[in-house]
């Protein structure tokens, strides 16, 4: 029997074990933050190091493709996307090439390069954008492109710093906050992503929804069209699937993400595609080659019983057939995140109950009695979800509602008592 070798960048522990289970073996290179000692019964060997820096993981990886012979390299998280590009080339292991992983990655660099095509059908899926350095480049940019336009970092991700500018009073405060957002020092995976180059771009008017595919060598499925709530900003608040389409806007959409996904080059595995369908179509706002984060992934699994995790690292040995059609849903998944009032966290009330009722997949909270919570800026400030199926995709989002009712993360400011609630 031909043995399945596997180089692993970053990612969950759940990665680990789905490959174990699929008879994979596999050498982990992981940051030393998220190092979790489960890894190592699990692995043939695991690297600790910075994945993100080449040189000190290119002789790493070397070594460690001489000792145990991988033959594919994968990463589902989004700082190993990239440096798992750079190691299939380096190494001519054939995966997605470092060239793609950085095409999805910096915004600005996805932008040009659609914007260039020579395809009008490629370019319709954009927008105008410019890399901004100052408040005066916005006002340069909204005086030649108008208003309302979206401001946002070329390298981040879970919607961290992402303004919407209305008109020409709001670029001086807007650029107070880009320096603001610079200079914390306490932001999540801050190992990982550097808040630096910003981009300006024109706001994409219509609703959101994400886009669930898997390539197959070349061929793209789309797995599942995710409706996504954002209330009045650009944090996500929920999430469900199947999103409530017209079956024509279904397959516009789905079109668009095809034709995306072969303009970027990716040929295999997972991608997460965020689009909006403005009044002249679909447009793009910005892709990864990896799963959706917020727990999509486990929306997929309950309404499709589709484990994109566990398909991610068995297509790298073709161990699951490729699909030639859209799977269809056997019921409908949503998920709601929990928010909470700034200040110290005293109680988190009714998740047992919660997660005792029927339909539901699972209640987490992020946060524990002790902690901080801060204002909602980004998707990490979030304190939880609740995640729930139903027959329809409205009966699943009112499950997960009322959810959100029953679950409280209670807070409290020094002036106040610990049974005051958020």
């Amino acid at each position: 029997m031909t043995e399945h070798k596997l180089l692993v960048v970053g990612g969950r522990i759940q990665t680990l074990r789905k490959a174990a289970a699929l008879g994979i073996r596999f050498v982990l290179i992981q940051h030393k933050d998220q190092f979790v000692p489960e890894a190592a019964e699990l692995a043939e060997a695991v690297l600790i190091a910075d994945y993100t820096d080449w040189d000190v993981t290119r002789p790493l990886v070397e070594a460690a493709h001489r000792a145990y012979g991988f033959t594919r390299v994968v990463s589902i998280t989004e700082p190993g996307l990239v440096p798992a590009g750079r190691i299939s080339d380096h190494l001519g292991l054939g995966n997605t090439t470092e060239e793609v992983a950085e095409l999805l990655r910096d915004k600005h660099a996805m932008r040009r390069h659609l914007n260039a095509s020579d395809s009008a059908e490629v370019r319709a899926l954009s927008v105008a954008c410019a890399e901004v350095g100052d408040a005066e480049a916005l006002l340069a940019f909204g005086a030649e492109h108008g208003y309302p336009f979206v401001l946002k970092p070329v390298d981040a991700t879970a919607s961290l710093g992402v303004v919407r500018i209305d008109g020409p009073e709001q670029a001086a405060a807007a650029w107070e906050g880009v320096e603001a957002l610079r200079s914390r020092t306490d932001l999540q995976w801050g190992s990982f992503f550097t808040i630096g180059r910003y981009l300006a771009e024109q706001y994409i008017e219509g609703p959101e929804y994400s886009v669930e595919s898997f390539s197959f060598a070349g061929r793209h499925i789309v797995l599942s069209i995710t409706e996504k709530l954002t209330g009045d900003g650009f944090v996500e608040l929920g999430h469900a699937l199947p999103a409530r389409l017209d079956p024509a806007d279904e397959r516009r959409v789905e079109q668009a993400v095809s034709l995306f996904l072969d303009a970027m080059g990716l040929a295999d595995g997972a991608a997460h595609t965020e689009l909006r369908l403005s009044p002249a179509g679909p447009q793009i706002i910005e892709s990864h080659n990896r799963m959706g984060g917020d727990r999509i992934f486990d929306l997929l699994d309950a309404a499709y019983g589709i484990d994109l995790e566990e398909w991610i690292v068995a297509w790298q040995f073709r161990l699951i057939p490729a699909l030639t059609e859209r799977p269809a849903a056997r019921c409908a998944a949503a998920t709601r995140f929990l928010s909470a009032a700034a200040g110290e966290v005293v109680e988190i009330a009714g998740a047992d109950e919660a997660r005792a009722l029927d339909g539901v997949i699972d209640v987490e909270t992020t946060v524990k009695p002790g902690d901080t919570v801060g204002e909602l800026r980004g998707n990490w400030d979030r304190v939880g979800q609740v995640l729930a199926t139903g027959p329809d995709t409205e009966a699943a989002v009112a499950t997960a509602e009322r959810l959100t009712e029953k679950v409280a993360v209670v807070t409290r400011t020094p002036a106040q008592t610990p049974k005051d609630r958020s």
